[in-house]
């Protein structure tokens, strides 16, 4: 292994990490393996991985299944152009996305990450209605605190107020919000979205909601009630709806996807992260044969978008073994079990000074405080108990792997509590 401080010296003097400064203010802990649910840490050991890496990995690492998928498709190609040229793996998971989503979406366009997938289902929307003749509705609507990624449109629909894009509110797009959706269903809630999608009805492409649970806007959840108010809605006033299952897909939340919860099928869905159980990145945006036909039929009859990395076959091989792994195993009785372990483990915390709410759903548990967490304290603290957790700005979270066992999860939520404890 090379020497633990100079990789960490000159990550410090060149690496810019996400949502920090350059140079860095606190050092990273350096990982020099991964196994199961366990990152080896230089100079901590070994430590439970209570973030699956940023909500992707499901199966944990080194899974023996995805490495020989990941090994397989090594021997045949890595990569290929996907313009003008197709291979199987794409094709057979662009069907098997087809397949486990809702009814209506046929239709697979591959790209690079999750921010990539929302940017490519705004573009669909505005050129749906700019080929069908109604170039006016360029708009979106969406509701306080959410979060869609770090690109330019995705940004623009991102909580403006407080959220981590605050610094473009007054360059990026000027779309439409509603306020915070409740936790608990409200008529005078539904209302208001009634009024603010037939208001804004001329004018809008879509609404582009995260459903269930909004991610990193703040770890809020949701009834899904709301998700079948904003689809009579668009249907009323001829408005396309977009879910954003990025964070919440392939079982997060106890249902495949979480449109699940509701019943209900947008005409554009965006997933992401676990779609290749963490190995690599991909993502995909599915649209309804209405969305593909309307563009077919413009002026610009192609979807003017094509990343080099498009449909990857080392990616798409991957995404089919692990979706095929999480289908091939009993998974909504483990997210069940993940359910009632996280929340025995963070019951205590309730009662814990500074402690605001304790809230969990599926595979997700989370502590809000009163306070921004100290980030270097609460590092040290889940590092104490032995497990990796990442928090924000007043948030305790964790969305443990779904292999993790019994005791290990046990010890995830001790970390958990230590944190919102000193941190």
């Amino acid at each position: 292994m090379p020497d633990t401080r100079e990789i960490l010296d000159l990550d410090r003097r060149h690496v810019w990490h996400p949502y920090g400064p350059m140079p860095g203010r606190q050092e990273p802990l350096l990982v020099e393996s991964a196994s199961g649910v366990r990152l080896r840490v230089a100079g901590a050991g070994d430590l439970v991985d209570g973030m699956s890496s940023w909500w992707s990995a499901i199966h944990g690492y080194s899974h023996p299944v995805l490495d020989e998928a990941a090994r397989g498709q090594l021997d045949r190609m890595s990569h290929v152009m996907f313009g003008g040229l197709t291979h199987e793996p794409a094709v057979r998971l662009a069907a098997k996305l087809v397949e486990i989503t809702p009814e209506p979406l046929q239709h697979v366009f591959l790209s690079d990450s999750g921010s990539v997938s929302v940017e490519v289902a705004v573009k669909m929307c505005l050129q749906y209605w700019r080929s069908v003749g109604r170039p006016a509705k360029q708009r979106l609507l969406t509701w306080r605190g959410g979060y869609h990624g770090d690109t330019w449109q995705p940004m623009s629909v991102c909580d403006p107020e407080g959220g981590m894009h605050e610094l473009w509110s007054g360059v990026l797009p000027r779309q439409v919000f509603a306020d915070a959706p409740p936790a608990e269903y409200e008529q005078t809630y539904a209302d208001h979205l009634h009024e603010l999608v037939a208001r804004h009805a001329d004018e809008l492409a879509a609404v582009i909601v995260e459903p269930v649970v909004q991610g990193a806007g703040g770890m809020r959840f949701h009834s899904p009630a709301y998700l079948r108010v904003l689809r009579e809605a668009c249907d009323a006033h001829d408005v396309l709806l977009v879910f954003d299952e990025i964070a919440t897909g392939f079982g997060r939340t106890g249902k495949l996807f979480a449109a699940g919860h509701a019943g209900v099928a947008p005409d554009v869905m965006c997933v992401g992260k676990a779609l290749t159980g963490g190995y690599l990145t991909m993502a995909a945006t599915l649209c309804t044969p209405r969305v593909a036909e309307g563009i077919a039929r413009g002026e610009v009859p192609v979807l003017a978008h094509g990343p080099t990395f498009m449909g990857n076959p080392l990616a798409a091989a991957v995404a089919c073994a692990s979706i095929d792994l999480l289908l091939g195993q009993d998974w909504e009785r483990e997210i069940g079990r993940l359910e009632s372990d996280l929340r025995d483990g963070l019951a205590e915390a309730a009662s814990l000074p500074g402690v605001r709410d304790v809230r969990v759903l599926g595979g997700i548990g989370v502590v809000q405080l009163d306070h921004e967490v100290d980030m270097a304290a609460a590092t040290r603290a889940a590092v104490r108990e032995g497990v990796w957790l990442r928090p924000f700005r007043d948030l305790v979270y964790t969305m443990p792997p779904y292999i993790t066992g019994d005791q290990d999860l046990a010890r995830i939520c001790r970390a958990v509590c230590a944190v919102a404890r000193e941190g």
